[in-house]
């Protein structure tokens, strides 16, 4: 398990929470929301990254909302960096956007269906920047120390690995708690995310749904694993959310389960390790 991590010149005690709508809906909403974060960051002393999609390039029906796209979206997270002093996360779909991005955001995230890209992997780590890779839904746990290979040898600040669940048959995802201490050995942080694996992709005619009612149980167990990472994304109204959000935690329940797996990680921490 991670002790700390370093972003940019600070150093942070594990674990790190990332914490965000799933796409900047509009300004308004984005910073509204990011206010409310960085209010509970700062109440509990946590290290969390604020985390929005400017567009989302992989969307189940092609009239599902895509997102403001990079030239409008990337400001909106520099004017929330500013106000709030959150570091930033937001995902990247080709190369060309990979320098973009690393000028306003802190951690370059990876989009599942995008882990095997190679030049796309090598473009962000080029940048200097932390990369953090979403495991693909059909990567096995052994296979992720090619991705984090690629990544080190392209010169990545850092290298995270966010578990969002296997496919395991049609519309469903199940979660492999083996996959943390396995990616561990990677010398990757290892982040759960606890939002997307409660994801039925496809699920809900033509549109992808979600159970976010099992969010707590995954989110504990993750904690008790070990997991170096949190990862989430929130919005105040999960019905009318533009997207995924069926599997959002609504954003007035996310003290709650912080209080729930704060305690957790830190007991979890506390035990040593069996030599077995």
């Amino acid at each position: 398990m991670r002790e700390t991590f370093r972003i940019g010149e600070k150093e942070f005690a594990a674990p790190l929470w990332i914490i965000g709508p799933d796409v900047i809906e509009d300004e308004g909403f984005a910073v509204e929301v990011a206010h409310v974060i960085a209010e509970a960051a700062q109440r509990r002393n946590l290290p969390v990254i604020f985390k929005a999609s400017y567009e989302k390039a992989n969307r189940s029906s092609t009239d599902s909302f895509r997102g403001p796209g990079l030239e409008k979206g990337l400001p909106i997270l520099a004017r929330i960096r500013e106000e709030t002093g959150l570091p930033m996360t937001t995902d990247i779909h080709d190369n060309e956007q990979a320098q973009r991005a690393a000028e306003v955001v802190d951690v370059l995230q990876i989009p599942a269906f995008l882990c095997r890209q190679n030049s796309l992997l090598e473009a962000s780590a080029a940048t200097g920047k932390i990369v953090n890779l979403k495991k693909g839904q059909f990567l096995s746990p052994w296979d992720i120390a090619s991705r984090v290979k690629v990544l080190n040898t392209a010169g990545a600040a850092d290298v995270w690995i966010t578990e969002r669940g296997s496919s395991f048959g049609y519309q469903r995802l199940i979660n492999d708690f083996r996959a943390i201490p396995i990616t561990q050995e990677t010398g990757a942080a290892l982040i759960f995310d606890a939002t997307h694996s409660v994801q039925t992709p496809g699920g809900a005619e033509g549109v992808s749904g979600g159970e976010r009612h099992f969010i707590p149980v995954l989110a504990r167990a993750a904690a008790a694993a070990g997991a170096d990472g949190f990862f989430f994304e929130v919005h105040p109204d999960p019905e009318k959310a533009l997207c995924d959000g069926p599997n959002a935690l609504p954003l007035d329940q996310l003290d709650a389960l912080l209080d729930q797996l704060e305690p957790i990680a830190r007991v979890t921490r506390e035990i040593p390790p069996l030599d077995l």
